[in-house]
């Protein structure tokens, strides 16, 4: 455990710089106060490990409230002494006596802040209308999936239907094959016929002239 007193300068006090403070501190785990000086700076003295002070400070550095303005951080260490139970706001924002001149201060301050905060909504509402025009481009291009799955449907539909048109070609195919085997078995049987009509040509024909030669020769003999 350590101790810190930090002062942070610059345009810290009457927005909230404080309260940002506590808000940090407590998430932390860092016990202590913050409180306004008269010369316009915030004194923050704290007590906790040291890692945990040490990524307030960044804090301040790094992630400032919008409204705050930091000028210059300075810290210095000490034993820890264990005094505090919590962390603590102390002090209000605006002085007890104050002037007329802090009281125009204050409100240009507000004025300015309130600048700033124009100026935050607007890149807001920049931001939406980005946000809204990418979500309609979103759209657009979720339906053109869903028309591009539709058509990729009725693409396997159509499939599966020339699918069924081609097994009827194969079934025909097949019988075919089979009419074409038979054609040529009754093709080779036409052939072997003609074969054998051929041979039973070549004997008639021999056994006509047999008889010819058969009959002539009786007519040659003496009676």
């Amino acid at each position: 455990m350590i101790r810190a007193d930090i002062t942070v300068t610059g345009d810290v006090q009457r927005v909230g710089f404080r309260t940002f403070i506590k808000n940090l501190a407590d998430s932390l785990n860092i016990k202590g106060y913050a409180k306004n000086l008269n010369d316009g700076s915030v004194n923050i003295v704290c007590e906790s490990e040291k890692n945990n002070i040490e990524e307030l400070i960044n804090e301040l550095r790094e992630n400032p409230p919008s409204f705050a303005s930091i000028g210059d951080i300075s810290v210095k260490y000490a034993d820890c002494t264990g005094e505090y139970v919590s962390f603590e706001r102390t002090n209000g924002d605006v002085p007890k006596e104050a002037t007329l001149g802090d009281l125009l201060g204050v409100m240009q301050s507000f004025d300015t802040k309130a600048e700033v905060l124009v100026t935050i909504l607007s890149d807001m509402h920049v931001t939406l209308k980005s946000v809204k025009r990418d979500t309609g481009l979103t759209l657009d291009k979720q339906d053109q999936m869903l028309d591009k799955q539709d058509t990729t449907i009725q693409v396997l539909k159509d499939v599966k239907g020339d699918t069924g048109q081609i097994k009827g070609i194969k079934e025909d195919t097949e019988v075919m094959k089979d009419k074409l085997t038979s054609i040529e078995e009754i093709h080779k049987e036409l052939r072997d016929l003609r074969v054998k009509y051929n041979q039973l040509s070549d004997d008639v024909t021999e056994i006509k002239i047999a008889i010819s030669e058969l009959s002539e020769s009786r007519v040659s003999v003496p009676a």
